[in-house]
């Protein structure tokens, strides 16, 4: 959190408009600078918590007026001493936070960093045609193969480009390369007909070394980020899970890990359509295909299709663009975490469904450095065993 976000916390705190999680938020910032740190979560009154808050704070300013405030402001007590004294509240909390921030990894991070795992990186596997698998992480950059008239290269920031020679195209057969990016990997992919795929960890894309001239098509298992060439004669169309994209040009991300429930599809420009595969019989909703415009969603799951508006556009290539944006429950961000930097997750107790953390954070920090920031709302801690995150209340 920055300065103007501690303001903001503390300003809401005072005034009463504070969620649940804020007021945890804050009151665990007191305890973990105070002696309360010693003691066992549960046996903490957080009723007293606020109250010592208020009393210390007072301490420093002017403590009648402090403890005055610990219930109802009285009839006719100044509104402006009130509000210097709540000011002056949100400077020595806000110094609190970051004074907690500062010392956290030596009060309670030990362990975790003793144990740090590394972030994911360029990372993935090149199955060619024939079988042959290149390990695109070892490889040299520069020209790897020759497949039907198209050259495949590597480059040194993590690409993989295929050039395709005038009018190469075997009418006789298609030959298909699979890219796979896995647990903590990633890889971006320059396809014949000049259309950026990036792949995140755990994906994998199958294509055509050369794409037919009526119908561009790929399978893609995982999570991806498309920007297709514009060819109004032949449509680009993208099988995943049980659902099918087809656009002309456009730029959208495609959600489609078997883990998930829902294969997500989220537009950012141009305009795609979404069908499902599943046939008549088995659908569950009689829409037939959903047309994307930009900031909409498809979410579609065992035929079921639903359209999201609206949508936070940053939040879904957070991945893309480097970094973790969370606005989620536990358990949904350590699938991702799991992804990135390729650990198994423990839960020692099952966390709350419906307790949403908020943040954000770099993918090229080491995990205990998110840990941590997960750790620091006080409502779950972390261990790290190996290649294990142990998830602890």
């Amino acid at each position: 959190m920055n300065r103007e976000q501690v303001i903001e916390l503390i300003r809401k705190y005072n005034d009463g408009s504070a969620s649940k999680e804020e007021i945890r938020l804050v009151e665990n910032w007191f305890v973990k600078q105070s002696e309360l740190r010693q003691q066992e979560p549960e046996d903490i009154d957080y009723l007293d918590v606020k109250r010592q808050m208020w009393l210390n704070i007072g301490q420093q300013i002017d403590r009648p007026v402090m403890e005055s405030n610990l219930n109802i402001t009285p009839a006719g007590k100044s509104t402006l001493r009130f509000r210097l004294v709540a000011a002056a509240a949100v400077l020595i909390i806000a110094m609190t936070a970051v004074f907690f921030y500062s010392n956290y990894k030596d009060v309670n991070g030990p362990q975790i960093v003793k144990n740090d795992i590394n972030p994911g990186k360029n990372k993935a596997v090149l199955t060619l045609a024939d079988g042959q698998k290149i390990s695109l992480t070892d490889a040299l950059n520069g020209q790897l193969a020759q497949q039907a008239g198209v050259t495949i290269s590597k480059t040194s920031n993590g690409q993989l480009i295929y050039q395709a020679a005038p009018n190469a195209f075997n009418k006789n057969k298609t030959e298909y390369n699979t890219i796979e990016a896995p647990r903590g990997g990633q890889w971006q992919v320059i396809l014949p007909d000049g259309s950026k795929v990036f792949l995140n960890a755990s994906s994998s894309l199958k294509y055509p070394v050369v794409f037919a001239t009526k119908e561009r098509k790929v399978e893609l298992k995982g999570e991806a980020y498309f920007e297709i060439s514009h060819n109004k004669k032949a449509p680009f169309r993208v099988m995943a899970k049980g659902q099918t994209v087809e656009v002309l040009g456009t730029h959208f991300n495609i959600m489609a890990y078997d883990d998930e429930k829902a294969v997500k599809t989220t537009l950012l420009s141009g305009s795609v359509k979404v069908s499902s595969n599943v046939t008549h019989a088995t659908r569950v909703n009689a829409a037939e295909f959903l047309i994307l415009k930009p900031g909409e969603q498809s979410q579609v799951s065992s035929g079921n299709m639903k359209l999201i508006q609206d949508v936070d556009l940053e939040d879904v290539l957070a991945w893309k663009n480097g970094y973790f944006k969370f606005n989620e429950n536990l358990m949904s961000i350590m699938t991702k975490v799991s992804r990135w930097y390729d650990v198994e997750v423990i839960y020692e107790t099952q966390p709350d469904p419906d307790f949403k953390f908020k943040g954000e954070i770099s993918r090229d920090k080491n995990i205990s450095e998110l840990l941590n920031m997960l750790d620091y709302t006080g409502n779950v801690h972390f261990k790290i065993e190996g290649r294990r995150v142990i998830v602890k209340k």
